[in-house]
């Protein structure tokens, strides 16, 4: 059975993981602070960078192995809302997003899928978690399933028990306010094995993987 992974959460000392709003100007809304130590060029692979191989990106570089589709939230493919607007968009990544799978976007407003020449394609869907996930593992061919983001959509997997794996990023500031990744989970981390490590960044990386019980 493949696995539901989260990957790069980055979440502030006072738990929130993404800001309180999206814009075309600002896709992170007031919250970008927890991206300063993210490094894209990695998400494929440490290969990819002539720069040394420190935790943090080698970390990073767990984004795409073994991935055969995603699920993401609306908020993170764009800043609309309500009824899709006829206005060319196709997400934040031009033409060559990073993705190379399908990709379920949850959204309550129905579009056509979009497709790219570099295997990504966005298919917009609406249903409960479980039904995503049931599509994406058919899309995927045995590989495992990442769940993007954001912290909403990451929260309803985790309410639903769908989520196998899952690595935290815990940034050294905080914010104040934005969207939090655990609100309303008391006790959820009793579901998971959790390691802890810390960087010379100054970043501390949680592995949670979900608890085997015989």
């Amino acid at each position: 059975m493949s696995r539901t992974r989260v990957h790069n959460m980055n979440v502030s000392l006072d738990g929130y993981a993404a800001g309180e709003y999206v814009t075309f100007d600002a896709p992170i809304g007031d919250a970008g602070q927890l991206f300063d130590w993210f490094d894209g060029r990695v998400i494929h692979g440490i290969d990819d960078v002539d720069d040394p191989i420190t935790l943090d990106r080698a970390v990073t570089s767990l984004w795409g192995q073994g991935i055969g589709a995603e699920i993401m939230g609306r908020r993170k493919f764009g800043p609309q809302t309500g009824d899709w607007p006829d206005d060319g968009w196709r997400g934040w990544w031009g033409d060559e997003p990073p993705f190379q799978t399908p990709v379920f976007v949850m959204t309550h407003h129905s579009r056509p899928s979009i497709e790219f020449s570099n295997g990504t394609a966005f298919h917009f869907v609406d249903a409960p978690p479980q039904e995503v996930l049931r599509m994406a593992r058919e899309a995927a061919n045995g590989r495992d399933i990442r769940l993007g983001g954001g912290p909403s959509t990451v929260r309803q997997f985790l309410e639903a028990d769908l989520v196998d794996f899952m690595h935290l990023a815990i940034v050294p500031i905080t914010l104040g306010r934005g969207v939090s990744l655990l609100d309303g989970l008391l006790g959820v981390e009793d579901g998971f094995m959790v390691e802890t490590v810390t960087s010379p960044s100054g970043l501390t990386h949680q592995f949670w993987n979900k608890a085997r019980h015989t």
